[in-house]
């Protein structure tokens, strides 16, 4: 309505108003026909009436909502009806609708064309709708015909082979599924013949295609099968994974590399591999200790198995200790060999996956399989240092559950032996330096080295006290290497020799143990079947090297035994100066005389050596001691220092038994240097126990301190020192003394190799052992056979017969006293007894020397004497000393060859200071106080 109002707004009115007829309401809207259109249009019209007629209608009427006009206008009513108002509300009513459809009557007639023509179209649309369904009348019916003709045959015979190719589809399902309902027996046999990585790829395979067949009902309950199967590989792959800990088997191993590879888990498998090897230190220690300690007790008691290690280690019996400990080394071997041979693997691959393909193309590492790499070298390179302290951890317990100080002594050099080759295995294991096994054995070492070394000087004690001081005779060609317990030195320094006796040996070779051992052995059954020849052919017969070498020595100096008076003329001849000029009918010079006059104390054994059965016991024990130091160089110094006791001890008794004499001092010989004295006093302090041990009493380190010490050695009754016919025990004291001087040499020839095995911070100790105490062995020739020469001479006789010497004579004498002769006739004796045990012992030059010179100072001083105690003396007299002492010089420089003559200058001096002035006297005494009485 609000549109025909518009549009009746802007056309105007065209026809006149004109009474509308009453009509019902039904009427009101309806469209005119042409015969009223047309009286309508016949009627005359005023646009602008009509208009306000149009605009006066009210609103409601053109609302587009539906309205009931009656009813409307029925409740438009005023209460009260007036007929007049209603039929004028009527009428305009009435003329409002007249002009309302006079205004659509004009639009209709004026829209009429377009009306006409859009019909037209109509009625064209109307006709192609018809022709339309026509076709479509035609098309239905040849596609009935087509249906029933072609289409039904055709689309069942492509129904039919869809239908075919689902069923196959279908029974290739079922076959796959059937094959993965007995996957379950292939792969119990691939675990069989532990095929891990086939069985870990056909279970992935079968998961996979489980997941495709996951819309079957069948599948879900193979999937849950299938995937306990897969836990049960992992499972007896981590079994797998531990049996390479003791056996490496480089084909098992790849395989199980491999199987963790495809489950995607190889830093699982490093992780799981290192709590293997762990596991493996402590079952395989704990099995071999249990084995021993089982074997021991002889019972079935099963207390044992529930005992920790640590106390297990405590019930291994002394002489189960060694096999045990040798087994214990070698079933640690061989966890750290596979180890070792673990690493060797995975070097390998990762050289082989980083190297370029045989057909130049190059394998692409992926950053995951980088990482895996990278993640596995680090954690075995880590886990070197933790395997090694998890072995020693074990050992050292093992080693500090046994006491071993009582331990015999090539029993626990063989354990160090083991432990010494064990750190060398750690060495080259991961470098370490096994400070825990050091220490573990550094203490098992000190305790044992302590206990050792006081029973070792308790015997040393015990062989100096029953020592007869008898020669022992030994071949010319002895060395302290030929003996067993110096084997070793030999060893260090031959390559060739078996790494199994010492480590350094082993050190120095080209090829680690690791390699040597990599396709079978072990380095620790070597030890248990080494052993040295331990016989030793050093002793000679009767001190020579046959019989007839010792025939022949004695055919030689018998032979001889008139050379003392031929050398004593050829001396006197060239000392005169009789046929000076002249070559002597042999042509013997000074030097072969010298030589052939020491021939008669060394009874042609110029190579002889002297020395005890106490010495070389010595010497044996030093060995022992070098053995222990070189297999365990922490208690080096210890050890050292206790070889020092031994020498220490040794000079101590020689010295005591021969050497000690109260009347040194009075003599002004100076027999006794300071640096001997303060050596002496030393030993004395710190190893000699001068006291009676007391009852019960003392403080504890005061017992500590004597343990320390041991007791002075008192010669044996056997050995006699008092008989003149012997000079007082000659033999015996060079037998002695030469023995010391031999350990000396003995100590200097070992010293460039002690001088590696000390720490460098105590290498003074050893310089200062050395300089001090070493060099003085031979020292101790002059106190000792200064006791011989003092009593081999009667010099108290001498002084008797002096003293009933006139010197006050008038006239110069020609003939000298006869108190030269007597004491001529003393050296010749002397000289003859000396000879006489020279028979037994070797007299070395050296002592030779010593004696005639300690006989020759004292017999001179004993003339000094004699001379000072003469109260009357002439200028004749002073000249008559002169004569004695030249003839007794001339008669003494026959009997020796020392030169010059000791205290010669000394005698002379003396008879000269007769013929001074007073002035010049006082001046000489005290410029000479040596010779005031």
């Amino acid at each position: 309505m609000q549109k025909i109002k518009s549009l009746m707004t802007r056309q105007g009115p065209k026809s006149p108003q004109e009474n509308i007829p009453d009509r019902s309401p039904d009427e009101i809207f309806r469209i005119p026909n042409k015969e009223e259109l047309r009286e309508l249009r016949d009627q005359p019209t005023d646009p602008q009436a009509e208009q306000e007629l149009i605009n006066s209608i009210e609103e409601v009427y053109f609302s587009s909502e539906t309205l009931d006009i009656v009813k409307y206008e029925l409740e438009k009513l005023p209460p009260f009806l007036n007929l007049k108002e209603l039929e004028e509300y009527r009428d305009k009513l009435k003329q409002q609708q007249a002009a309302v459809s006079k205004k659509v009557a004009d639009l209709i007639l004026e829209k009429q064309p377009s009306y006409v023509k859009e019909l037209e179209r109509v009625t064209s649309l109307q006709s192609n709708l018809q022709l339309a369904a026509i076709i479509c009348t035609n098309g239905r019916r040849h596609l009935n015909v087509a249906k029933e003709e072609f289409t039904e045959a055709s689309l069942g015979l492509l129904a039919n082979q869809r239908k075919r190719q689902l069923l196959v589809g279908l029974l290739k399902s079922l076959r796959t599924i059937k094959t993965l309902q007995r996957t379950d027996v292939r792969l119990s046999e691939m675990l069989e013949e532990e095929d891990y990585p086939g069985a870990i790829q056909l279970c992935l395979e079968c998961q996979k295609a489980a997941s495709t067949f996951k819309h079957y009902s069948c599948i879900s309950e193979l999937n849950s099968k299938l995937q306990d199967t897969l836990e049960q590989i992992e499972e007896q792959l981590d079994v797998a994974l531990s049996k390479t800990c003791k056996h490496f088997d480089n084909g098992h191993y790849t395989k199980v590399q491999q199987a963790y590879r495809l489950l995607g888990k190889t830093q699982t498998a490093m992780d799981q591999l290192h709590m293997h090897f762990t596991q493996a230190i402590h079952n395989t220690v704990f099995q071999v200790v249990l084995g021993y300690v089982e074997l021991c007790a002889g019972n079935t008691d099963t207390k044992f198995q529930k005992m920790q290690y640590k106390d297990l280690c405590t019930h291994i019996t002394p002489d189960s200790y060694i096999p045990c400990l040798s087994d214990l080394c070698k079933a640690l071997w061989e966890v750290m060999l596979s180890y070792h041979q673990t690493m060797q693997w995975h070097e390998e691959h990762d050289n082989e996956e980083n190297a370029p393909a045989s057909d130049g193309a190059v394998v692409v590492n992926t950053d995951e399989s980088n990482f895996d790499r990278g993640y596995v070298k680090k954690k075995l390179e880590h886990g070197l240092s933790r395997i090694w302290q998890d072995v020693q951890l074990k050992v050292k317990t093992y080693l500090l559950g046994t006491d071993m100080s009582n331990f015999k002594y090539d029993d626990f050099i063989f354990v160090l032996d083991i432990i010494s080759r064990l750190m060398q295995v750690g060495e080259e294991f991961c470098g370490s330096k096994s400070e825990v096994l050091q220490e573990s054995i550094r203490k098992q070492s000190v305790n044992y080295f302590k206990n050792y070394h006081r029973t070792r000087l308790e015997e040393l004690r015990m062989f100096l006290e029953n020592e007869t001081w008898e020669l022992c005779p030994v071949k010319s060609s002895f060395s302290i290497l030929q003996l067993h317990e110096f084997k070793f030195m030999d060893q260090t320094r031959s390559p060739s020799v078996s790494p199994s006796k010492q480590s350094t040996v082993a050190a120095s070779t080209v090829t680690s143990l690791f390699e040597q051992h990599r396709d079978g052995g072990n380095p620790f059954e070597m030890q248990a079947d080494f052993k040295e020849d331990e016989t030793e052919d050093v002793l000679a017969s009767n001190g020579y090297e046959s019989d007839e070498l010792e025939k022949s020595a004695y055919q030689e100096y018998d032979s001889d035994s008139d050379v003392p008076e031929e050398l004593k003329r050829d001396y006197v001849d060239e000392k005169t100066g009789e046929g000076e000029g002249e070559a002597p009918p042999k042509s013997v010079s000074r030097e072969t005389l010298r030589s052939r006059k020491r021939s008669d104390y060394n009874l042609n054994k110029m190579n002889s050596l002297i020395l005890t059965n106490t010495t070389l016991n010595v010497v044996r024990l030093v060995g022992k001691y070098m053995q222990m130091m070189n297999i365990l160089k922490p208690i080096a110094f210890d050890v050292i220092h206790c070889v020092s006791q031994l020498f220490d001890y040794y000079l101590y008794a020689v010295y005591t038994f021969f050497g000690r004499n109260d009347a040194y001092e009075s003599t002004g010989l100076g027999l006794i240097s300071s640096r001997l004295r303060t050596t002496l006093n030393r030993i004395q302090e710190s190893l000699i126990d001068l006291e009676n041990p007391p009852e019960n009493s003392g403080t504890q380190p005061a017992v500590e301190e004597r343990k320390e010490k041991v007791p002075s050695p008192h010669l044996s009754q056997l050995v006699n020192l008092t008989s003149s016919e012997t000079l007082y025990g000659l033999a015996e004291r060079v037998v002695a003394t030469e023995s010391l001087v031999f350990l000396a040499e003995q100590f200097e020839f070992l010293q460039p190799h002690l001088d590696t095995m000390m720490p460098a911070a105590k290498k003074p100790f050893l310089q200062q052992f050395y300089s001090q105490t070493v060099s003085t062995a031979s020292e101790l020739r002059k106190p000792i056979y200064w006791i011989v020469a003092a009593k081999a001479i009667d010099y108290e006789q001498m002084l008797v017969i002096m003293a009933n010497v006139k010197w006050d004579v008038k006239e110069i004498m020609s003939q000298h006293n006869k108190y030269v002769d007597a004491l001529v006739k003393e050296f010749e004796q002397f000289n003859s007894r000396l000879n006489e045990v020279s028979k037994r012992v070797r007299i070395p030059l050296p002592v030779s020397n010593v004696l005639w010179e300690h006989c020759i100072r004292l017999a001179n001083r004993t003339i000094v004497e004699g001379f000072a105690n003469v109260k009357k003396c002439s200028n004749e007299g002073r000249a008559l000393m002169q004569l004695d002492f030249q003839q007794f010089l001339m008669k003494l420089e026959k009997l020796t060859d020392i030169r010059p003559i000791p205290d010669k200058e000394f005698v002379e001096t003396y008879i000269k200071a007769f013929y001074l002035t007073e002035n010049d006297m006082e001046r000489w005494i005290k410029d000479h106080r040596d010779l005031r009485h």
